[in-house]
């Protein structure tokens, strides 16, 4: 079953590593979240926050909808950022 897990960030590049490394803890860790299938640029970090906490509190499936508009094959959008494919 896929998981969705919003979060702020000042460094994408970093937050993917930590994530495909397991070194940062909490739901995606607790549930192997090792894919970036969605994410959002802003240039406010207090935009952002707001924007997070929103979408957290969305259903499921609304998060779902949003992810499948850019990118329906759920495709791990790191690689496009220079990482390597996941096994």
């Amino acid at each position: 079953m896929a998981q969705c897990t919003p979060g702020v960030t000042t460094d994408l590049l970093v937050r993917v590593q930590q994530h495909r490394e397991e070194t940062f803890g909490g739901f995606t860790a607790s549930y192997g979240v090792k894919r970036l299938v969605w994410f959002e640029r802003h240039d406010d970090i207090e935009v952002a926050i707001r924007r997070e906490k929103t979408v957290k509190r969305w259903r499921r499936q609304w998060k779902f909808n949003v992810i499948e508009e850019d990118n329906p094959d759920w495709r791990d959008l790191a690689v496009d950022l220079g990482f390597p494919p996941l096994k």
